[in-house]
Formats: C-alpha cells, sequence, structure tokens
C-alpha cells in the first residue's frame, strides 16, 4: 500500500511539473523579454506546491478505496513493482467501478497531460515559425530534450492505465521501461542538451583520438 501510495503521489507530482516546465518553456521562448516578470518566484512556488497537491490529491483520490478492499486469497503480485491495477485482481471482492475509477484516474490523467503537453508544444513551434525561421530550429533543439523525456514518461503509462494489457510479459514489460529504464534515460538525455557537457565529451574525444595515434 506504501509502494502505491508514493508512486501514483510522485507519478502525479511529475506530470504536473512537467506541465510547468511546458508553460516556462513557452514563456522563454515566446516572451523572452517578460520571463523574469512572468515566471517570478511566487510563480515557481506556487507551481511546486500545486504539484505536490495534485499528487497527493490524486492518490488519495485512489487508495482511500483500496485500502479497505478484502484480500483473502493469493497475495503475491508477479511484476516488478506494486500498483493499482494488479493488486485490484487480489481483492475478495467485486472491483469493477473501482478498475474504472482507476483507469479514469490514472489514465485518463495521463492521456489529458500528455494531449496538454503536446498543444503547448505546437502553440509554441507555430508562434515561433511565424516570427523567424531560424527561431523555429533553435526551438526544435530546445524542445527535443524535453519532448523525449514527456514521450517516453507517457507512453507506457498511457498504456499500462488507459489499456490494461492480461498477459504478465506486457505487464512486466512496460513495467520495466517506465521505472527503469526511462529514469536512467532522462540525465543521459538532458546530458547531451548542456554545450558544457558536449564540449567536455568533444575534448575527451579529441584526447582520445591523439594518445592513440601516438600510440
Amino acid at each position: 500500500m506504501a509502494q502505491m501510495f508514493f508512486l501514483h503521489f510522485f507519478g502525479g507530482s511529475e506530470m504536473t511539473l512537467l506541465i510547468v516546465m511546458a508553460v516556462d518553456r513557452y514563456v522563454a521562448i515566446c516572451k523572452p523579454l517578460h520571463y523574469t516578470a512572468i515566471m517570478n518566484r511566487r510563480v515557481l512556488l506556487g507551481s511546486v506546491l500545486l504539484s505536490w497537491t495534485v499528487g497527493f490529491v490524486h492518490t488519495m483520490s485512489q487508495m482511500v478505496f483500496t485500502i479497505t478492499l478484502p484480500f483473502c486469497g493469493p497475495n503475491i503480485v508477479d511484476n516488478i513493482f506494486c500498483d493499482l491495477p494488479l493488486v485490484l485482481k487480489l481483492a475478495c471482492t467485486e472491483t469493477y467501478v473501482l478498475q474504472l475509477l482507476v483507469i479514469a484516474d490514472s489514465g485518463l490523467l495521463s492521456f489529458i497531460c500528455f494531449i496538454l503537453l503536446l498543444i503547448s508544444y505546437i502553440v509554441i513551434l507555430v508562434t515561433v515559425r511565424r516570427r523567424s525561421s531560424d527561431g523555429l530550429s533553435k526551438a526544435l533543439s530546445t524542445l527535443s530534450a524535453h519532448i523525449t523525456v514527456v514521450t517516453l514518461f507517457f507512453g507506457p503509462c498511457i498504456f499500462i492505465y488507459v489499456w490494461p494489457f492480461s498477459r504478465f510479459s506486457v505487464d512486466k514489460f512496460l513495467s520495466v521501461f517506465y521505472s527503469v529504464i526511462t529514469p536512467l534515460l532522462n540525465p543521459i538525455i538532458y546530458t547531451l542538451r548542456n554545450q558544457e557537457m558536449r564540449a567536455a565529451m568533444s575534448r575527451l574525444r579529441t584526447q582520445h583520438v591523439s594518445s592513440r595515434q601516438t600510440f
């Protein structure tokens, strides 16, 4: 129960933060002169508090019903982590309504956030395209890392909750991808977008080539 609580708590918070990041990118790219006035300390603090609030409401709206379910049969979840769709199958009572609640809460929340993020990217690209072609290429360069991370985050999440599978192999694959592979890729993707890091990697590559030529 604790694992499911924190899974959805941090998941809901991260979804909200990704939307805040999209708004931040929109203001930075489309209204750079007004960035400090719009994204001030008060707005940033409110955004962080909003993300934690959304995460708490999101997880409690499901856990308050799940924690009271009777579990009188098998208590083993054949997966990498305990999550609501799999745990509900172990309950000794009818959970159809609760399963619909999980799909509506987790699945639709993920899907709606993903659509809102895509809309924000489209708005940014359309706004920049109207100004200059150079600005469009810079915007694509800036947003590419964010779009990649968002796709890797929301893709498996939407499949798990909106289209729940009965095959454990598919569930396990999506669970591993969502909880292990995506978090490992996040720092790599953002690191490769950092100019200083790319310059350092270029220097290391040059030193490696020169050292091999010396030998």
